[in-house]
C-alpha cells in the first residue's frame, strides 16, 4: 500500500494507507474517506475549489496521476 504522500500543499487524493479505499488529505490531515476512487476525486476536487488550492490525485503506488490548480493563476507574462 502507498505511504502518506501528502507532504506538499493542497488537497491530495491517495490510497488509504490504513486500509481499503481512498482518502483526501489537506496539510497531512484526513478530510474524508471513500470506498471508490471516483468519489474521493469528486470530494477532493470540491474541497480544492472551495480552498482555491491545488488538487493532486495519486495512483495506487503513490505516484502522481494528475494535478489541477483551482487557485489564482499568475497573470500572463509578456512575450
Amino acid at each position: 500500500m502507498a505511504k502518506n504522500t501528502s507532504r506538499g500543499g493542497g488537497v491530495h487524493t491517495t490510497p488509504n494507507p490504513n486500509g481499503a479505499g481512498w482518502i483526501n488529505q489537506l496539510k497531512g490531515k484526513v478530510t474524508s474517506t471513500h470506498r471508490l476512487k471516483e468519489r474521493a476525486i469528486e470530494a477532493g476536487r470540491d474541497l480544492a475549489q472551495e480552498r482555491k488550492t491545488e488538487h493532486v490525485i495519486h495512483n495506487l503506488d503513490g505516484s502522481i496521476r494528475q494535478k489541477n490548480s483551482y487557485g489564482k493563476d499568475p497573470s500572463q507574462s509578456k512575450g
